[in-house]
């Protein structure tokens, strides 16, 4: 078994639910190196807090959408949302991410999903986050969304907004790798909104329980903004970026493949939506396709005889000109749609953003 082979088998590994000597083996080797880990996280995180380490502010605001587990949190419509309501306001935001996964010169999976979510948008990606704000500000963006920058506590920002799976907040309670915290959840004192994902997936009870858990976490001071969203498929997009209804899944053989960080919840959605998943496959998050998978998937599609073949858009931009020689391929977009809190989150960003009073409501 390789040590990290997909986002869906390492949760399984350290959640506990893959049993044997060996993931046994594995989780102990974790538990111990979790340990170094969690003191670099602390003194990293002291030197901030304690201003030994510099923090540099750009010359435009700054909003960070983050999480604070490793995987799929659902974070990118978030993102989307973040620039859309700038855009509303009349700003010309910029995101701003590391380009994780992508070489020089190329574009990352991330920033090739929202140019097709919020077209006119730019992005610009560099390992340098400071860099690459100052970069934006001169391409005239007036606002910087930051994305996956709560971690990234180098560059100052204006708000810090931190994204919360509601079926699985805390990532298996452990730091990775023994579970999925990046840092502990004492961190989200930093963070003054805190978007519950997916929260439609989990009861009502089970959502306020993960509220109070975020104000214990919080040391017993709730989030400025508490917002609950669900993400919701908007419709079906193919490679030349037509756009489909949803109701074409219902009833239908599919096969579906995902390279993300939470594949897990990508099939679930599928088959709310009435699809027949009758073969799944699981890449690594941020996989790179190449003519053998497809040719590999395609083998799976005529062996189970499927209508359609179905990924996410973060993976259907990755693969491009690659051919799946099969059933037709397309992707699920996904949107955020807010059940609560959403006023109060937009109130906050524009002012954060300098574009409202934060005292007018």
């Amino acid at each position: 078994m390789s040590l990290l082979p997909d986002a869906d088998t390492f949760k399984r590994l350290v959640d506990g639910s893959m049993r044997g000597p060996g993931p046994a083996a594995i989780r102990t080797a974790f538990s111990i190196i979790s340990v170094p880990y969690r003191g670099i996280v602390a003194a990293r995180n002291a030197a901030y807090d304690r201003g030994l380490a510099t923090v540099h502010r750009g010359p435009v605001p700054v909003i960070s959408v983050g999480n604070l587990t490793l995987g799929g949190t659902g974070k990118t419509p978030l993102v989307a949302w973040v620039a859309r309501t700038l855009q509303a306001a009349g700003h010309r935001p910029a995101i701003v991410s590391r380009g994780y996964g992508a070489r020089p010169g190329e574009t990352s999976d991330e920033a090739a999903e929202l140019a097709v979510v919020v077209p006119g948008v730019p992005h610009v990606a560099d390992r340098d986050r400071v860099a690459a704000v100052r970069a934006a500000a001169a391409q005239r963006a007036t606002a910087v969304v930051l994305d996956d920058g709560f971690q990234h506590r180098r560059l100052a920002r204006d708000l810090d907004i931190v994204a919360i799976d509601a079926t699985d907040p805390f990532g298996c309670g452990r730091l990775f790798p023994r579970g999925l915290l990046r840092e502990p959840a004492t961190s989200l004192r930093r963070a003054r909104v805190v978007v519950l994902t997916r929260a439609s997936s989990v009861s009502a009870e089970c959502r306020a329980g993960i509220r109070q858990a975020v104000t214990v976490a919080r040391g017993g001071q709730s989030p400025a903004v508490w917002a609950e969203a669900t993400h919701r498929p908007v419709a079906l997009r193919d490679l030349a970026g037509g756009l489909q209804d949803l109701e074409r899944l219902r009833g239908r053989r599919i096969a579906a493949f995902a390279g993300i960080g939470n594949p897990a919840a990508f099939r679930a959605t599928l088959a709310d939506l009435g699809a027949d998943v009758v073969a799944f496959t699981a890449f690594a998050d941020h996989h790179a396709y190449r003519a053998a998978d497809m040719a590999s998937l395609a083998a799976g599609c005529r062996q189970h005889g499927v209508d359609l073949a179905v990924t996410t858009l973060k993976d259907l931009v990755k693969i491009g000109s690659l051919d799946l020689d099969g059933p037709q391929l397309v992707a699920l977009e996904i949107a955020a749609t807010f059940s609560t809190g959403e006023e109060a989150l937009r109130t906050t960003v524009l002012a954060a953003a300098r574009l409202v009073d934060p005292l007018a409501r």
